[in-house]
């Protein structure tokens, strides 16, 4: 019997209107998780990861905007919600730890008023229990002599003391979901320790669900149950984190894979991806990663692939398509006539000879590529 998913992402669309045109940020995506569940989200920067977070607890900067698709939080839809309502869901229902610990915490009250205000507003309790939880909170996440530190003021702490007093305050009101955007960034090794630990606890023990973005494939190995890989605004590979890791499926993760140092190998350069993250007035048709694959086929260029079976995992790639894998290397355009004539012809024609003959099929080209150009319509032979 499967788990109902707590949070539930379909087909999500996020766009930026310009002067010069609508910018496709974040490009139909689809993801859920459930509870007790850690989801983690990785790629480059400008992939939409921290894009995909801020819709989902209802923070797009304008001019952002959702275009399409919804978001649902236990069965019930909550990316159309008014702006007071979406209040009570925030901090209640969703956590969220950003990256900047400094655009979560007000400078004009100390760090116990503002925990201590949450932990109140959300759960009701008395101002002495609050201030006990959050003291609490304050030392779970590493931050000593917690009595006196919660009567401090954000600047009297270090960046990363600011970040887990950050954590600490997303954690106050006990929130079902945590989308922890690069929670562990400026904590030393031991303290990312602490901070797995304990989003783990959380989740085995209040079967609270978590989305954590990150850059560190180290902490995704620690921490998630599953992994999804994004790239210029779509997710390129989803799957089980120890699959994803260590049989990753799509071209672009196996480069993410293969720029890891491994301990106990000797590598004269590390390996990359040549290349970068096109920009949003850039992306190219067909499969955004394709001038960066080293496995890019024709098809490639005209088709934008959606995620499809891939092992144990999903991947947006030809390369799990049957019917692509048919005509992978072949030299070979796309019909462009009659396909209920096309038994009726078994060669291509020249293109002056189509210009006299306008409208007529003809069959696929298999020949030298670099006399692709004297046809005019050819066939794939696996669309005939």
């Amino acid at each position: 019997m499967s788990i109902a998913p707590l949070l539930e992402v379909r087909n999500l669309r996020i766009e930026f209107p310009t002067r010069r045109g609508v910018l496709l940020a974040v490009d139909d995506i689809s993801l859920s998780i459930a509870p007790g569940e850690v989801l983690g989200v990785v790629g480059e920067s400008g992939a939409g990861k921290s894009l995909t977070g801020a819709a989902i607890i209802g923070l797009l900067e304008p001019p952002g905007r959702i275009a399409a698709g919804e978001v649902k939080l236990n069965g019930l839809r909550i990316d159309n919600l008014p702006y007071d309502e979406m209040r009570k869901v925030r901090g209640r229902e969703i956590g969220a730890i950003f990256q900047d610990p400094l655009t979560s915490l007000n400078p004009l009250y100390t760090v116990g008023q503002q925990i201590v205000e949450t932990i109140t507003t959300h759960l009701h309790v008395s101002a002495a229990v609050a201030r006990r939880r959050a003291i609490d909170l304050l030392l779970a996440t590493g931050i000593p002599a917690a009595e006196r530190r919660i009567d401090h003021y954000p600047h009297q702490f270090s960046g990363g003391m600011r970040q887990r007093v950050v954590i600490a305050l997303a954690l106050a009101a006990e929130p079902k979901l945590v989308i922890a955007d690069e929670p562990t960034t400026a904590l030393d090794v031991s303290i990312q320790a602490q901070i797995i630990t304990l989003l783990k606890r959380l989740c085995r023990d209040k079967r609270t669900a978590v989305m954590l973005i990150t850059h560190d494939m180290g902490v995704i190995a620690e921490t998630a149950d599953r992994v999804a890989v994004m790239y210029a605004g779509r997710i390129a590979e989803i799957g089980p984190v120890a699959d994803v890791i260590h049989r990753p499926q799509h071209p672009y993760t196996v480069g993410l894979m293969g720029s890891i140092p491994t301990f106990g190998q000797d590598h004269a350069r590390l390996a990359q991806i040549e290349g970068s993250m096109p920009r949003l007035t850039a992306i190219p048709s067909g499969c955004a990663f394709h001038p960066r694959c080293p496995k890019m086929f024709d098809r490639c260029l005209r088709g934008r692939p959606d995620l499809m079976p891939a092992g144990t995992s999903q991947a947006s790639c030809w390369l799990h398509d049957p019917d692509a894998l048919r005509t992978q290397g072949k030299d070979s355009k796309y019909f462009e006539g009659d396909a209920s004539q096309i038994n009726q012809y078994n060669t291509v024609l020249p293109v002056d000879r189509v210009a006299g003959e306008k409208g007529k099929p003809v069959k696929y080209f298999d020949g030298d590529a670099s006399q692709i150009d004297h046809y005019k319509t050819v066939i794939r032979p696996s669309d005939e």
